[in-house]
């Protein structure tokens, strides 16, 4: 018996009656994650705290980096890094998890009635804890060394939930190809280590010359990371009219990326 049974064209629908299963579902990956480590859910503090050490310490230190704009303060630029990997951190390891979703849960698709479709919404659960530990530590280093962050950091869910329904679109696609097409982990892999180069993570969108700048704009990451650092550091508030742009293209891959997996579901069984 295949998954193929429970099935609709609402994503929204699906995640609403179906809350209860992601949730349980999430948390049991989170603690599979730590299971028999010493530190256990520690490490989820511990990894970005490494990675914010190291990155500081290879593009302040050694390429003598500093942020346009910025007050040129090493605990600045680190803090400045900082979002943007947490930002690019939450979409990869959702996108770089989807090609083997389903080829990692083939019980779900041939043994039980099962929406198989909110796999990809557990994926992002489990990121999104890594996203708040993350998040939770750079506060802590903010409030440290340059006080309370300005108040539009309140305005930083608008800026996550784009980011959030792009992933999901393309997670979906991604989950459906992965069935199919056996390479796609080591594609989607690839994609993603050139994506962090392609985003400003490392650099300011106005660091790029005028004549690329229009294709930067193409990569959905650029607005989330630029946006959140304007609202975290920087204390701009949202331009609403790019804001609706924004949410309007998440919306049509969001629901494009469900349909896609929806229609393609029924041959899973048969491939697996």
């Amino acid at each position: 018996m295949s998954g193929k049974r429970i099935k609709n064209l609402s994503p929204i629908k699906s995640l609403a009656n179906h809350r209860p299963l992601i949730f349980a579902l999430a948390k049991r990956e989170i603690d599979s994650r730590y299971k028999g480590s010493a530190a256990g859910v520690l490490w989820s503090f511990v990894n970005p705290l490494l990675m914010l050490g190291v990155y500081t310490f290879v593009f302040s230190v050694i390429f003598q980096s500093k942020w346009n704009g910025g007050n040129g303060s090493k605990t600045e630029f680190a803090l400045v890094l900082f979002v943007g990997l947490i930002f690019f951190g939450l979409f990869s390891e959702v996108v770089a998890r989807a090609p083997i979703l389903i080829l990692s849960n083939v019980n779900y698709v041939k043994k039980v009635i099962f929406p198989i479709e909110v796999l990809v919404y557990v994926a992002l659960s489990a990121a999104l804890f890594q996203f708040i530990a993350s998040m939770a530590i750079w506060l802590v280093f903010h409030c440290v060394f340059f006080g309370f962050p300005p108040l539009t950091i309140l305005l930083l869910p608008f800026v996550v939930l784009p980011l959030l329904m792009f992933a999901l679109g393309v997670s979906w696609i991604f989950a459906s190809l992965g069935v199919y097409i056996r390479d796609m982990p080591q594609v989607v892999a690839i994609g993603l280590t050139v994506l962090m180069f392609l985003s400003p993570i490392f650099y300011s969108a106005a660091s790029i010359p005028a004549e690329y700048r229009n294709l930067l704009q193409l990569n959905p990451l650029t607005y989330a990371i630029e946006v959140a650092r304007d609202v975290m550091i920087w204390g701009k508030p949202l331009l609403w009219m790019a804001w609706l742009k924004q949410m309007f293209s998440a919306s049509v891959v969001f629901f494009a990326g469900f349909i896609w997996f929806q229609k393609t579901r029924d041959g899973f069984a048969d491939v697996l």
